[in-house]
């Protein structure tokens, strides 16, 4: 199903929100609980911006205000197809979603991975079309701007447009690294690399440091991001869950020992731009 007929399954019109007080979670941390009052959907997105960029509390209020639509999609749905022509900006609200990219011969890359508080598609403020597709990893729950609203917001606040420009660039940071882990990684060290990204990433969002941390991936999925063979990435999570930095059950995959899985990768979250001030 492409994306244009799966974002009409829920269309709930907000007319803004206040940013929250309080900061709900599930028990495995997919983002703020769905059933969360109104005027706090879109606190998520603003502590996403707040965790690389100075906003200001009238901006934040800004951002509240701005109008929305929720919208709730399934695993593997579409959110935006190569090529289209977007309108809209998603933001997460909840749920993990990825970018993929596929290859002449049917071959699929995954070449991001958002969690929620990401806002999925700014570039699309800037470039015309769509150049690749993007999709729901797990059931997510997503906030919809206009673009039109979207740079009605941003064009005369500073603020706002630094803040958008930061997390493009802190985007295309983690794809270098990315890069990096793909071209000169083992697949040992590739998949401690992304397991740690992924926690920090998660806590820092969060707000709180993790226990545990259930991976959104199957082991397909991780062979096409990393680069490597369902059967490649089963036996490397063996190994891993031999040293005690992971636990499998069944299918499932948890973080375990995260120290563990830095020294493995020798893992530096310089990339991630953690608590970015410039002026600090």
């Amino acid at each position: 199903m492409k994306g244009g007929a799966v974002l009409s399954k829920i269309n709930t019109k907000f007319n803004g929100a206040a940013v929250p007080d309080d900061n709900l979670r599930s028990p495995r941390w997919m983002g703020d609980a769905p059933q969360s009052l109104k005027e706090g959907r879109l606190g998520i997105f603003v502590r996403k911006l707040l965790s690389h960029s100075r906003i200001s509390t009238a901006d934040q209020s800004a951002i509240a205000a701005l109008p929305f639509s929720l919208r709730t999609l399934e695993p593997n749905d579409y959110i935006l197809n190569e090529g289209e022509r977007a309108k809209i900006c998603p933001v997460l609200l909840s749920g993990f979603a990825y970018r993929q990219k596929i290859s002449a011969d049917g071959g699929r890359q995954i070449v991001a991975l958002k969690i929620p508080g990401d806002a999925l598609d700014f570039q699309s403020l800037y470039l015309e079309r769509a150049d690749h597709n993007l999709q729901a990893l797990t059931k997510v729950e997503l906030a919809i701007f206009s673009l039109d609203d979207l740079e009605a917001l941003v064009a005369p606040r500073p603020s706002l447009a630094r803040a958008v420009l930061v997390d493009i660039l802190i985007e295309a940071s983690i794809g270098r690294e990315w890069l990096l882990n793909i071209g000169r990684r083992n697949a040992l060290a590739r998949l401690a690399h992304l397991l740690c990204e992924l926690y920090y990433r998660v806590s820092q969002i969060a707000g709180e440091t993790l226990n545990g941390f259930e991976l959104p991936l199957t082991q397909e999925q991780l062979a096409d991001l990393l680069g490597l063979t369902p059967v490649h990435i089963n036996r490397t999570i063996k190994i891993l869950e031999d040293k005690g930095a992971v636990k499998r059950v069944a299918r499932r995959v948890t973080i375990g020992n995260v120290e563990t899985l830095r020294q493995i990768a020798e893992f530096s979250d310089t990339y991630l731009h953690r608590n970015n001030d410039p002026k600090g």
